[in-house]
């Protein structure tokens, strides 16, 4: 009996449309990040802000992930960005396919900086590779201060860690220890760079910023 892998199967299939994706992208001259967390982290609230933030600087485009609705897609476009929502339907992570078709309806020649807002999940996610330039991670801190120790992958894989919800740190409203974080984020990944953020007060983000346009600069 001849025993498949389904699971390799599986993932080199994503594999050829990552490829794809990333060949499109390069030719295009677009930067790309898949923007991972947990639900209720502040991903489209970041992005949000950043667009708006840099309205005239950065033309940006999103592709949305989410298990069902196009909310965020809808928030997105109301900052005049264009955005693509993929509803997954019960799927906990988008797959490269689903992004190469996502991408082909984007005025991509027009862009020069793309994100791919994931399902939200700290696990599935990290194990698909999407044709992008890198991971971005988001962490509230809400969330606790163990999650780079209870979901390594992510942060070991990922470019930025966007500490965000700090606004919540004043007066000690939650208990997190953002020195911890950093710590932990920094065993798993030496290079990861982390930015603690307030999406919703603007506190920390020009670095955030700095560091995007950075990006675009290498591109």
């Amino acid at each position: 009996m001849t025993k498949v892998n389904v699971g390799r199967k599986i993932l080199s299939a994503n594999e050829t449309y990552a490829l794809k994706n990333s060949e499109l992208l390069t030719q295009q001259g677009n930067r790309c990040f898949n923007m991972i967390s947990s639900p209720g982290s502040g991903k489209t609230t970041l992005l949000v802000r950043t667009i708006s933030d840099l309205a005239g600087a950065l033309k940006i485009g999103v592709i949305e992930g989410d298990i069902q609705t196009d909310i965020d897609a809808q928030r997105i476009r109301a900052t005049n960005a264009p955005a693509i929502q993929i509803i997954t339907e019960g799927a906990c992570h988008l797959s490269a396919a689903q992004v190469h078709q996502a991408l082909q309806k984007l005025p991509l020649n027009t862009l020069n900086l793309l994100f791919i807002e994931n399902v939200g999940n700290l696990v599935c996610p990290s194990s698909f590779e999407l044709g992008e330039d890198g991971k971005i991670v988001v962490l509230s801190v809400a969330e606790g201060d163990d999650k780079p120790v209870k979901y390594p992958a992510i942060f070991a894989k990922s470019k930025v860690l966007l500490v965000n919800k700090i606004d919540l740190l004043a007066g000690a409203m939650v208990d997190f220890n953002i020195e911890r974080v950093k710590a932990d984020a920094r065993r798993l990944n030496k290079d990861i760079e982390i930015f603690p953020v307030s999406a919703r007060t603007g506190e920390g983000m020009q670095a955030w910023y700095d560091w995007l346009k950075g990006q675009i600069a290498k591109s």
